[in-house]
């Protein structure tokens, strides 16, 4: 008892002497060292840094050089400027080519003269701007929805509006392909986590009916078109099973704004279903929209949420002006140039050909606007990655971890504006570099 009274007035004596020279007692104890492993306060010797110095050490053994962060010297389009030289180009998602059409460019000029180049806060600090509602109301009524409201990013729309939406409590179902975004927006969320077999829509049904009911909210995420194989999903399946267990129903339309559908309109339009069968429609502005951010298009109440509790809204400055007059800009070419998603579904139906004839695998895609060449290596993809460099067509490797290894590909990204002898060209170049075999005449 009296070690224990001494302790107590040595402690109230210490704190009274730091109360009366505080300085001091700072000083003193910045003058003590913790013990640290050094291999903690350093980058260089972050795991994921040795990691990388590992890969590329290895790549230089083997000759294989690097074919990522090349910069590009102009607009991305079917053709690029890369270092003064013209390459074919199958690298970015310019899918209707509105990425630098002039009615674009001059929308996000008039833009920047009338509001700047920022909106400096957030939209609850800074307020609205009406080029931004616009925008929203443009892509709700593209759905056919309640409203709309847009993000500055395409990856954080998935994690902030997946968190806010759902909780502990909660189970969240994904496809096994789904991207990291809603993996992302899971983890953060503290839902449940569980996936299905790719496109297997029996094995979703089967788990929802063994798990449902332990749960309050349930969602099902899904993409409109998966951006690593290009194939998309049955939805009306998916509608009748979100339906029959009582569940949410979430669509990604990062890769099929634009590309499914006889106008672009996505894959409700693809498959003739309204909007409203979907709860939640998730899209990027980067892609057939040619800006740059990301958007939640669904009912009034799920909109309301999110613009008062979504962290990436709340938090973040809200979507520069420039970029939603682009996007808005693009959109309305979409819908009044239907041809557009016609020519890019022509050329992805002739590179599917084309690459089947050359004897390329290319997986389950369905040829609309993304088509992968799996290889089965990494650094087989990236070699002929680069041989194809060489030969002046450029397009990029997906590579393990972002795929498994047996899955290492290169993966085209189709555009309107390609033309039929590019598509030709490129299956040409990948048989004489794959196989040996010249199918000039594939055409036949």
């Amino acid at each position: 008892m009296k070690s224990s009274l001494q302790l107590v007035n040595r402690i109230l004596a210490r704190k009274s002497r730091e109360e009366k020279n505080p300085e001091a007692s700072w000083r003193a104890r910045a003058a003590t060292r913790s013990t640290v492993n050094a291999d903690l306060t350093s980058f260089e010797l972050h795991p994921s840094f040795v990691e990388l110095r590992m890969l590329t050490a290895a790549a230089e053994r083997f000759g294989i050089g690097n074919p990522f962060f090349k910069t590009h010297e102009g607009t991305g389009g079917p053709v690029t400027r890369i270092d003064g030289k013209e390459y074919l180009n199958f690298s970015h998602y310019n899918y209707l080519g509105l990425n630098g059409h002039p009615e674009v460019n001059k929308a996000a000029m008039e833009a920047v003269e009338r509001y700047g180049t920022s909106l400096g806060a957030s939209r609850l600090v800074a307020g609205e701007r009406p080029i931004q509602r616009e925008l929203e109301k443009a892509l709700a009524d593209l759905y056919g929805v309640d409203d709309c409201v847009v993000f500055v990013s395409g990856h954080a729309t998935n994690v902030s509006a997946i968190s806010t939406l759902f909780g502990p409590k909660d189970i969240i179902v994904h496809d096994s392909l789904i991207h990291n975004s809603v993996l992302e927006g899971i983890r953060l969320s503290g839902a449940t986590r569980r996936s299905f077999p790719h496109n297997d829509m029996h094995a979703l049904d089967e788990l929802l009916a063994a798990s449902r009911g332990q749960y309050e909210r349930a969602l099902i995420v899904a993409e409109g078109m998966y951006s690593m194989d290009g194939d998309l999903p049955d939805l009306p399946a998916l509608v009748d099973i979100k339906q029959r267990h009582g569940a949410f129903l979430m669509l990604d339309e990062a890769h099929a704004l634009g590309v499914l559908g006889a106008t672009g309109r996505g894959i409700a339009e693809q498959y003739g279903l309204s909007g409203k069968d979907v709860d939640i429609w998730m899209g990027t502005l980067s892609k057939t929209l040619a800006g740059c951010g990301g958007y939640i298009a669904g009912s009034r109440a799920l909109v309301d949420i999110l613009k008062f509790a979504a962290p990436g809204f709340v938090y973040s400055v809200g979507l520069a002006p420039p970029l939603a007059a682009a996007s808005l800009a693009a959109l309305r070419i979409m819908l009044r140039e239907p041809e557009r998603a016609r020519r890019l579904r022509e050329r992805g139906a002739l590179f599917l050909d084309q690459a089947r004839k050359a004897g390329l695998n290319v997986g389950s895609s369905r040829g609309f606007s993304v088509i992968p060449v799996i290889l089965g290596s990494s650094r087989k993809a990236i070699a002929l990655s680069n041989q194809l460099f060489a030969r002046g067509i450029n397009v990029q490797p997906i590579i393990h971890p972002a795929v498994e290894e047996k899955a290492a590909r290169l993966r085209f990204f189709l555009s309107a504006m390609h033309k039929e002898n590019d598509i030709r060209r490129v299956c040409r170049e990948l048989a004489q570099l794959l196989h040996g075999k010249d199918i000039s005449d594939a055409r036949e």
